[in-house]
């Protein structure tokens, strides 16, 4: 059963960070199986939504998307965000 991997950005501190993090990440996402579907500011918000980066990504499962971010690759990742944005993560089993 699919897996999705939803980031949202609640504060950007350091653009230079997010690049770092974004050259190192995606490949390392890509590479572990993931699929980028979505990324980017919303084109409109309803209800309590908030205008923020959002990034969606499937995976093959659960594990895969675990595996993924648990990976040496995006720990680098990770490192080069190094505080640059503050982000809300959550991996959701696909229904």
């Amino acid at each position: 059963m699919p897996a999705y991997w939803i980031s949202t950005y609640r504060e950007i501190s350091d653009e230079q960070k997010l690049a770092a993090y974004a050259a190192l990440a995606g490949p390392a996402l890509m590479d572990a199986g993931g699929t980028f579907l979505a990324r980017g500011m919303p084109a409109k918000v309803y209800e309590a939504g908030l205008e923020q980066r959002s990034v969606l990504i499937e995976f093959e499962s659960v594990e895969a998307a675990i595996a993924a971010h648990d990976s040496a690759a995006y720990t680098e990742a990770l490192a080069a965000l190094d505080g640059g944005a503050v982000r809300d993560l959550r991996i959701v089993p696909g229904a």
